[in-house]
């Protein structure tokens, strides 16, 4: 689905993603992250906080793979949710629905693990795979190797 109000955030998770499942089956995330932007000459730092919740197998593989502290790369777009509380009172706020959620790379290092392939529909929300293969790095590949072949229907890593 295309949205005109997409976001993408870099920052630190402020507490461990919360995993719990729908009546109907669905697993849903919620963590928060924390942007920091630095002071200059002397002033002080300024701090946002974000509120952010996946879905499906995207919610199951950030729960497996972040912790508080993890700095991550988060692509979604934003929504409003009103509710009342149980004092009557109307409130709302503003979240992150996250897309695709990443270890961010710029002063860390991580190695995936692709989670196997359920059917189609598997891979909404940020997920998927199929074979439970490791990929790293290759190291210094001659110029001169053939082009690797893909299925067009496998699902994206």
């Amino acid at each position: 689905m295309a949205y005109d109000n997409t976001i993408t955030i870099v920052g630190n998770l402020t507490r461990d993603p919360e995993l719990r499942f729908t009546p109907g089956g669905a697993a849903v995330a919620n963590f928060g992250v924390a942007w920091n932007l630095k002071g200059r000459d002397g002033a002080e730092d300024k701090v946002s906080y974000f509120d952010v919740t996946c879905w499906r197998q995207l919610a199951e593989n950030v729960s497996d793979s972040l912790t508080k502290g993890s700095r991550v790369v988060v692509h979604g777009r934003l929504d409003q949710r009103s509710w009342e509380n149980q004092d009557g009172e109307r409130r709302s706020k503003v979240e992150i629905v996250a897309d695709d959620v990443a270890p961010s790379l710029k002063w860390a290092t991580a190695e995936l693990t692709r989670n196997e392939y359920n059917g189609p529909g598997a891979g909404q929300g940020g997920g998927g795979g199929g074979g439970g293969q490791q990929y790293q790095a290759a190291p210094n590949t001659p110029a001169a190797a053939p082009a690797p072949q893909y299925d067009m229907n496998e699902e994206p890593f």
